[in-house]
């Protein structure tokens, strides 16, 4: 068989044993295990070994577990009502109200959780039934809601950035300040384009009563403790004091301090929320173990190295290459979630944007945002299952209301290919990592 049709036959057979039901990390293993053993000439068994070994052991993995954990305190904190609370007299006199508070509530999580779907849940817990106790329009309370929750993946700590990071070898300290800059410029995109939204709608939006002075500055004490953590953990990796695990580590202690405080931290609540990251870290962990064996078995039949040298004989210009990957990760994402996207595709695109000129950096901030909209596209969006959870509204109708903020997404991505240094000049500026 040529390459082509060997790549084909796998592929295929990955998408078969998905549409059996079969867990995406063990349909990784098992097509790798295949194409090792009938594709290659290598010996299955310490390959298997081998690769099941290197891709659940680089330190950098740390990280993940910790900054999951992170995530699953304040998740189970009140820490997003005191957001609320300390956000809506800043916010309220914007055009659209307090609807900015789901975009800036859900960027300030997505700098402490590093998730998609936990900033949605999160946040939403809290806004999205005192904005639709006051009136506010559901499309734009739940489309707002799901668009500022995929912020989760681009702003640092960010899980697929760990998983992308390892994976591609490239340095997680500096991807995670390369998602600072596009992450900060995607939120104003979301504020900016709600504005326009409630300008257009005006008549539909409650008027929010103008706020003193005194509940102005008290909302930005109750704000105080989230800024700080993300100062904390954030800064010391742009400063090269800490590295990412050892920053993740730093933001555990914090997150724990805070429910303390807050005294919402007791044994149960400290049994689950480590509980629930072991779940997810342990599912995490499949995917890129079946991944390594994946990525291994590619290696050994070429078809990464074939699929290089054709772009380079072709000359596929950076803009082709992404305009045609990014109709591809719009269609996986109709099917997968975001981390199973990254680790199913990472190995044979990699060695293609590498032989381009395509900056891996740069290709990882891209990546995270191609990830983001498969989070609000259906009928697999993990964030419109989070909102349907939260108000048992149609999954499709969902997915509409958040149209406006997929096409945000996209300008982003053109803002990216328009203005490379977006990603790539704060981690020009690190101290370390």
């Amino acid at each position: 068989m040529s390459l082509l049709e060997v790549g084909l036959f796998l592929v295929l057979l990955l998408f078969l044993l998905l549409g059996l039901g079969v867990y995406v990390g063990l349909a990784l293993l098992l097509v790798g295990l295949f194409a090792l053993a009938f594709f290659t000439s290598a010996p299955p068994g310490p390959n298997l070994a081998s690769a099941l070994w290197t891709s659940t052991s680089g330190w950098s993995l740390a990280a993940l577990p910790l900054f999951i954990w992170m995530g699953e305190v304040l998740y189970r904190s009140r820490l997003a009502q005191g957001l609320f609370q300390g956000l809506s007299p800043l916010l309220a006199r914007l055009p659209g109200g307090l609807l900015h508070v789901n975009v800036v509530a859900s960027a300030l999580f997505a700098a402490v959780i590093g998730s998609s779907a936990a900033t949605t849940a999160t946040v939403g817990r809290f806004t999205l039934p005192e904005l639709l106790r006051r009136g506010y329009p559901k499309p734009l309370a739940l489309g707002s809601l799901a668009g500022a929750g995929t912020l989760g993946f681009l702003i640092p700590p960010s899980v697929v950035m760990i998983v992308y990071g390892v994976m591609a070898e490239v340095s997680v300290a500096r991807l995670f300040m390369a998602g600072v800059v596009p992450g900060v410029v995607l939120t104003l995109l979301f504020m900016l384009l709600l504005g326009l939204l409630a300008l257009a709608r005006r008549r539909e939006l409650p008027q929010e009563p103008k706020r003193p002075l005194g509940e102005i500055l008290k909302g930005l004490f109750g704000v105080l403790p989230v800024l700080l953590l993300i100062l904390l953990v954030l800064g010391s990796i742009y400063l090269g004091v800490a590295t990412p695990t050892e920053a993740a580590a730093v933001g555990v202690v914090g997150a724990l301090l805070l429910a303390a405080l807050n005294r919402e931290l007791s044994f149960p609540m400290f049994q689950e929320s480590l509980l629930g990251a072991v779940r997810t870290t342990s599912m995490i962990g499949l995917i890129l173990a079946g991944a390594g064996v994946l990525t291994l078995a590619m290696g050994f039949t070429g078809i990464p190295r074939a699929l290089a040298a054709w772009a380079v004989e072709a000359g596929i210009t950076p803009v082709l290459l992404i305009v045609f990957l990014s109709l591809v990760y719009i269609v996986l994402g109709w099917f997968l979630d975001g981390i199973s996207i990254v680790v199913l595709t990472i190995s044979v695109i990699l060695p293609v944007v590498k032989a381009i000129g395509v900056d891996p950096l740069w290709f990882g901030v891209y990546l995270v945002i191609m990830v983001e909209l498969a989070q609000i596209t259906p009928p697999v969006g993990f964030n419109l299952f989070v909102i349907q959870s939260l108000t048992g509204e149609d999954l499709f109708q969902i997915a509409r209301y958040t149209l406006p903020f997929m096409g945000v997404l996209l300008f982003m991505v053109v803002l990216l290919l328009a203005f490379p240094e977006l990603a790539t000049w704060l981690p020009r500026t690190m101290t370390g990592g």
